[in-house]
């Protein structure tokens, strides 16, 4: 597999300048957005049952970044949610494991605390998040706090005042920088807040850009704004990262953050993964759910199918 300095070389022309760089994203296709929505509705009305299902299911529960990131998020709240990473449901140890535990950088210690010896990664907001309005900086040495404090993944943001004023150079280097920064230690997954960028054009062009620049992962919202991931904006960078692939013969992951709550939710984008991306991104190491509420209505489908009763949520623990 090429490594992300590829990638960087592969694109060197594109990007040495403002101008090429606007250039090349402003002469990607344009997207027909009322054909990008009738096809993710139309992958949405997929049925998938009984043992589909339940692979469904398992397959869900393993992609999860189990996330809590608020200002009232105290050490025990993140050793629970990490707790429940590696042992989703203590009446059944069959459960597969969350993929990560995603929490603020002051929490990532705490949380790898309790992960030690499990495969559950830590993932760290940082780089100013949620609103990534900070000096390069400040976003290197929030970036280099986490990874110092053990996260194995970082979820940054990008400026969407600089992308959307038009300043992609900018956006580009910054990206480039924080990479530059994880190294081998942390992946990177790139945070677009697509509920901002206004367009399904913005979205791909930002989804160009983050993959030119050495992103690990696309990852649509934070989960703070009002519209975060969507069916038809996931479906989109589903098709950029397909295409990246057919050009560079690099693969990026995506992860859609905020607002997928439930299981019926969830298997759709299973979905769209499979039908876009193709069965490679069905994988946790190249798909994320960036959500909390989620985990426990995928446990509550679990038992359903298992025992042909519904549980309810006094079976699961309160995030």
């Amino acid at each position: 597999m090429p490594t992300t300095a590829t990638a960087a070389q592969a694109f060197a022309d594109v990007t040495a300048s403002d101008s090429t760089l606007r250039r090349f994203l402003h002469g990607l296709p344009g997207v027909d957005a009322v054909g990008l929505e009738a096809r993710a509705a139309s992958l949405g009305t997929r049925s998938i049952k009984t043992t589909a299902k339940a692979y469904a299911i398992d397959l869900a529960i393993s992609m999860i970044d189990l996330t809590t990131l608020e200002g009232a998020d105290t050490p025990g709240k993140v050793r629970a949610l990490a707790a429940k990473a590696v042992n989703p449901d203590p009446t059944d140890r069959t459960t597969p494991t969350t993929a990560a535990v995603c929490v603020y950088p002051d929490m990532v210690a705490t949380a790898k605390a309790v992960l030690k010896g499990s495969d559950v990664k830590v993932a760290s907001v940082a780089t100013a998040f949620p609103a990534g309005r900070a000096a390069l900086p400040v976003k290197l040495a929030d970036t280099a706090d986490a990874i110092a404090a053990g996260a194995d993944e970082i979820d940054m943001v990008i400026d969407r005042g600089a992308f959307l004023a038009g300043r992609y150079l900018e956006v580009y280097e910054q990206i480039a920088a924080i990479k530059a920064e994880c190294g081998d230690r942390a992946r990177l997954k790139v945070i677009f807040e697509t509920g901002e960028l206004s367009t399904y054009d913005n979205i791909r062009r930002a989804s160009w850009l983050g993959m030119m620049a050495g992103a690990d992962f696309i990852k649509t919202s934070t989960g703070k704004v009002a519209v975060n991931a969507t069916p038809a904006n996931t479906l989109l960078m589903l098709e950029a990262v397909r295409d990246f692939r057919a050009q560079t013969g690099i693969q990026i992951g995506v992860k859609p953050a905020g607002g997928i709550r439930n299981t019926k939710e969830a298997i759709k984008f299973l979905v769209l993964v499979n039908e876009t991306a193709g069965p490679d991104w069905l994988d946790n190491h190249w798909f994320r759910f960036g959500a909390s509420s989620l985990l426990n209505d995928l446990l509550m489908q679990r038992q359903k199918l298992a025992t042909g009763h519904y549980s309810g949520p006094d079976y699961v623990t309160v995030d």
